[in-house]
């Protein structure tokens, strides 16, 4: 082991791997940081809305929306973690201590490991419940409070592993260029792990889905239960098919770059593109909310009454839902009347 640098400034490390790090604010780093913060704070009040809906509305109190409303709040963290990369970047990056580097790092992968353990935990809920044809888990909802708590035990744990040591503070040959006090092993670590995760979600809800189809096909005769049951079962695993195919769309191409710097490759002009990849991946916390307002009108319709709720204080607004039904009933009881007013003519 060479010599530490633990008393160097962040600037130091961003000289050695050759990143640029601007001492002034040009016109592209305030646009980002404007952008940045303006996405931040649409990411955390659309999840922010998404929990709420979950916890108001009883039809949503079951383990799958449980973990849906735990997926949401780490969304919500990732926005609070951009929020403070936002703070902490450009020309402000210099006067960061080492110790305030890596816990600005520490959010982002604390952010990125609790969404993927949630999708992990979803994936296998989904696996068990739709295996024995259910549409809800009979899952405890104390089991479900000890899951998600070691959800965030295992992020907070692995957001924190470089800060702990696996880092190139020691060893300047192997710092990586995007993150200069990361290791390039622990990129390669971080990369492929979750690469590997990713694949294994994508191939168990294809076997979810072949099982369901195969299964659905081998029955004769359904009931009308029964139909409405199959239905609403593939509108969940549809829903949850879109949330996870958008997190790895968007995350993907930011974890290549990510490998490709931690195996050194040199030919890649991976700090050009890294802003844009990181830019992707922080749009994937806002995109979640609008796939839920679009798949579930249940949701839907919570969204409408929650930002509806100062409009039905006032006794001027009143729930979609209900006035629904209100409409249904108004044009029954006037067909209802106009019948008996013919047959009263006749």
């Amino acid at each position: 082991m060479g010599e530490c640098f633990h008393n160097r400034s962040v600037w130091f490390f961003y000289n050695s791997t050759g990143k640029e790090l601007s001492p002034t604010w040009r016109t592209k780093d305030k646009l980002v940081v404007s952008l940045g913060l303006l996405v931040c704070v649409i990411i955390i009040l659309a999840n922010l809305l998404v929990i709420v809906a979950i916890a108001i509305n009883r039809r949503f109190h079951f383990p799958i929306f449980y973990l849906l409303a735990n997926l949401a709040a780490a969304d919500l963290f990732s926005g609070v973690a951009y929020m403070f990369l936002m703070f902490h970047t450009g020309p402000r990056t210099i006067q960061l201590s080492v110790r305030t580097w890596f816990f600005r790092q520490s959010l982002l992968d604390i952010s990125l490991t609790a969404s993927v353990a949630n999708l992990l935990a979803i994936a296998v809920e989904r696996h068990q419940t739709i295996f024995q044809f259910q549409l809800h888990s009979k899952m405890s909802n104390q089991r479900v409070i000890i899951l998600i708590g070691c959800i965030w035990c295992t992020a907070v744990l692995i957001g924190f592993i470089p800060h702990l040591g696996w880092n190139c503070i020691c060893r300047l040959s192997t710092c990586s260029r995007m993150a200069p006090l990361y290791s390039q092993s622990y990129l390669i670590f971080w990369a492929v792990s979750n690469l590997v995760i990713f694949g294994a979600m994508l191939l168990n809800y294809l076997h979810i889905y072949y099982y369901v189809k195969q299964k659905t096909q081998r029955m004769s005769r359904h009931t009308s239960f029964q139909q409405r049951h199959k239905d609403t079962m593939m509108n969940l695993m549809k829903t949850v098919v879109m949330v996870l195919s958008a997190f790895v769309i968007c995350w993907t191409p930011g974890l290549v770059v990510l490998l490709l710097d931690g195996v050194d490759c040199r030919s890649c002009d991976i700090l050009k593109v890294e802003k844009y990849f990181l830019l992707l991946a922080e749009l994937n916390s806002l995109i979640n909310p609008l796939i839920y307002s679009y798949r579930d009108e249940e949701m839907l319709h919570t969204f409408r009454r929650i930002l509806c709720w100062p409009c039905n204080r006032s006794g001027t607004f009143q729930d979609p839902i209900k006035s629904h039904i209100l409409m249904q009933q108004m044009l029954t009881s006037n067909q209802r009347s106009s019948t008996s007013q013919e047959h009263s003519t006749l």
